[in-house]
């Protein structure tokens, strides 16, 4: 249970990444894909809100949320994120995680943790870094892990 996980994730994709000891290097293990992430607004929304053209002063004015559709696949890939980091928790794949996330995405990852999740998070570093390549994910990272 010595081996360290690192979690390098934003709102479409998430890469899992695995090191034997904190001098070993990292070595990608599973990747995640959330491509609804990436779709316009409208194409999450099959019932968009309505328009109201109130002919005042302010022209037209959008009759609903059109983010929450958005906000809502963010939740679900971060609970589906969690549930696989929880999955290695649990099956003692590693003893030490080191979550890089997306500003935005990693308070919404932490309330998908459980606390014993939690508390194997070494640190956790607000970046993203989803789309880098291994030397800068590595570059973010303390130099012994």
């Amino acid at each position: 249970m010595n081996s360290i996980w690192i979690v390098v994730a934003d709102t479409s994709r998430a890469r899992i990444f695995t090191a034997e000891n904190g001098n070993d290097p990292i070595i990608e293990i599973q990747t995640l894909a959330h491509p609804q992430a990436r779709l316009h607004e409208g194409d999450l929304v099959s019932d968009k809100a309505g328009r109201d053209r109130n002919p005042g002063p302010s022209g037209h004015h959008n009759m609903g949320h059109e983010s929450e559709a958005k906000q809502e696949e963010t939740v679900k890939f971060a609970a589906q994120v969690c549930e696989e980091l929880e999955a290695g928790r649990v099956n003692g794949r590693f003893g030490k995680l080191y979550v890089i996330a997306a500003p935005g995405f990693l308070g919404v990852l932490r309330k998908h943790q459980s606390s014993s999740l939690q508390r194997l998070v070494a640190a956790e570093i607000s970046k993203n870094l989803a789309t880098h390549d291994l030397s800068q994910i590595r570059s973010s990272l303390p130099e012994r892990l």
